[in-house]
């Protein structure tokens, strides 16, 4: 069983681009030390054990190991082992910045506040966002940008007074009315103008909805396994989250009586994050009985509900009943791009003048010219064109992965729960495996996908691997699969050999 040190550098590590890998390793050991997620006094595994844990050479550990007790972070006594100073060197914690390029010149420099410290361990932001197989990113060549150049070059020609100064009122009217007629007939969304709140992206929303209405320590249930973004936005802001299992229904609700009612309700009903399960309707109405019995808000993150391959389309939780008490999300990161950096918050109507008020409050708003070129471009058809296009294109690198899957692996490693929908599938690997250490050495070969244990807050977590097709060519497709194959059978999980069955 792997040391939670080497858990916690190989996650590191995946974050850290560039330099040499002993130089890196050093830096990773140096920054956890000093933020707290190694504590002083801890004893750190043998050279050799570390070494094998990390899948690096034992040279690389013992440069790290040696360097850092030169600097007085690490002390060494025979028979002992190595283990962190008691007190760290104040030269690091209070240093002043390094000449340009220094080797010594970190974030951890500065000293951050108790939530920034804890934020920054719990971080899975990676600096890996294209190429195969990215989970989550649209193919950003294929969007018209050409076309929607013009809509905005004819906008800017002469622009009205009011696009180009602060926003009050939660957007772009034109792209707010664009949105309720469109999620009016593609997602059976009840609302009007007034709901509509525009918002940076989807975690600019949840930290809003945070900030409004939760105060610190109150509960919010969360999807086990659940997207990791949202629930660091929650968590910084005090939120006590409690994760809440998914089965193929979707979140399954708790029985009454298991503790405080929650304040928020956060869920992926229609294409659950990161597994792939859709809720069905009775779940869906217990859900909504239960938040109104309680007084919750249910959180529905409809974040990639356009990308449906097979079967009818699934309507939003949100307009399943007259005035339900659901907070709905969208974004347009997934449909056309992720720097687009828009998403939109339908809002329950007594919540509506609040929030608005509050998103004025605290971030401004503006970028109205580009909302009303995206209004422009959604009136004229080119929305719902460029996305019945992604649809096909997107299907069809869906299942050639699943057939690469079926073929050399074997259908046992798709997910159970996958509804042929989203920009992303789930390779299921066995319990015992380690899939941050094969995610790690599939990073080193060129291809990124991200560990399914990373999305569960409880370490008794199922194993697997999110693989996103959106982003990856069908001619680039087999020989990235094929350096992740490579990875499992080295991983001793999969044969060297398709079985013929599969073939």
């Amino acid at each position: 069983m792997r040391s939670l040190h080497a858990d916690l550098l190989l996650q590191r590590l995946q974050q850290t681009t560039g330099g040499q890998l002993r130089l890196r390793v050093c830096q990773c050991l140096r920054t956890a030390m000093a933020d707290g997620s190694i504590p002083p006094g801890s004893r750190l595994p043998a050279t050799r054990d570390l070494a094998r844990e990390l899948g690096v050479s034992r040279n690389t550990v013992l440069y790290a190991y040696e360097q850092l007790q030169a600097e007085g972070y690490l002390q060494a006594k025979t028979g002992s082992g190595t283990s962190v100073a008691e007190i760290l060197p104040d030269s690091y914690l209070t240093a002043t910045a390094g000449q340009p390029g220094s080797p010594h010149r970190y974030v951890d420099e500065v000293a951050l506040s108790r939530r920034g410290s804890k934020l920054m361990g719990y971080a899975n932001a990676s600096p890996h966002q294209w190429g195969a197989f990215v989970p989550g990113v649209p193919d950003v060549r294929e969007f018209p940008h050409a076309l929607f150049s013009a809509i905005q070059r004819r906008i800017n020609r002469d622009p009205l007074h009011h696009h180009l100064t602060y926003s009050h009122q939660g957007g772009s009217y034109d792209l707010q009315q664009a949105l309720v007629e469109y999620l009016r007939v593609t997602r059976s969304v009840q609302c009007d103008v007034d709901q509509i709140l525009i918002t940076e992206g989807t975690h600019q929303a949840m930290d809003l909805i945070a900030k409004m209405l939760c105060d610190p320590g109150d509960r919010v249930w969360f999807e086990e396994p659940g997207y990791w973004g949202a629930r660091n936005v929650l968590r910084i802001n005090g939120a006590d989250i409690l994760p809440v299992r998914v089965d193929q229904h979707g979140l399954v609700p708790l029985a009454g009586g298991k503790g405080a009612s929650p304040k928020l309700i956060f869920v992926t009903p229609s294409h659950q994050y990161p597994l792939g399960a859709v809720m069905s309707l009775p779940r869906r109405k217990q859900l909504l009985a239960l938040a109104r019995e309680q007084g919750s808000w249910i959180i529905e993150d409809d974040y990639d509900s356009e990308f449906r391959f097979a079967g009818n389309p699934i309507p939003a939780l949100q307009g399943l009943e007259p005035d339900a008490p659901v907070i709905y999300l969208g974004t347009f990161s997934k449909t056309l791009y992720p720097a687009l950096r828009i998403g939109y918050m339908v809002l329950p109507k007594p919540l509506a003048p609040a929030m608005k008020l509050a998103c004025a409050e605290l971030f401004r708003g503006g970028h109205f010219l580009i909302q009303t070129a995206l209004a422009q471009f959604m009136r004229e058809g080119h929305y719902n064109a460029h996305i019945r296009r992604m649809r096909l294109l997107y299907g069809r690198r869906r299942a050639y992965l699943v057939s690469l899957i079926t073929r050399y692996l074997g259908p046992e490693f798709l997910h159970e729960y996958d509804h042929d929908a989203g920009l992303h599938l789930v390779l299921v690997l066995p319990n015992g495996c380690d899939d941050v250490k094969i995610a790690s050495h599939a990073l080193r070969r060129g291809v990124s996908v991200r560990p399914l244990s990373q999305y569960f807050m409880h370490r008794q977590s199922r194993r697997g691997l999110l693989l996103g097709f959106a982003c990856v060519e069908e001619s680039a497709m087999l020989p990235a699969f094929n350096v992740l194959r490579d990875c499992l059978i080295k991983a001793g999980l999969c044969p060297a050999e398709p079985n013929s069955a599969n073939v």
